[in-house]
């Protein structure tokens, strides 16, 4: 089983793909949380241009800097393709959120060498790991 608390623990930036600028949207209050307790969040998502004070980017390859963490709110169907990018660019964790499952994506991810956390939620793993 993955360590969720040492990747939170090791890993600071975060790109999640999905993110909404929806203040009801989860992907929305997750981020808004995990930038609180001092993670770099960067918003993915090609419909929007800012979202929690941070510039958001249409795709992965847009991300000008190093990424820890590629946090998924998408559905599952999108996966393969975030989680080849995640590869592409470097990325050291691929984390689905609660209800995103995919898992031929998954085992993708850890046959090129990234960790994977598969239908958690990164702010309960926070909260349950860190507090």
């Amino acid at each position: 089983m993955t360590d969720t608390g040492e990747i939170l623990r090791t890993c600071h930036t975060i790109a999640v793909v999905g993110l909404s600028s929806k203040l009801m949207r989860p992907s929305f209050g997750v981020s808004e949380y995990m930038q609180r307790q001092g993670y770099r969040i960067i918003p993915v998502n090609p419909t929007e241009t800012e979202v929690l004070g941070e510039k958001a980017y249409a795709d992965l390859y847009a991300v000008p800097e190093k990424i820890d963490i590629v946090n998924v709110f998408r559905a599952p169907q999108f996966v393969p393709p975030i989680v080849d990018a995640a590869i592409r660019i470097g990325a050291k964790v691929i984390w689905m959120q609660e209800g995103v499952i995919h898992e031929e994506a998954a085992q993708k991810a850890r046959e090129a060498g990234l960790e994977v956390v598969m239908n958690r939620c990164i702010l309960k793993e926070h909260r349950r790991t860190l507090r």
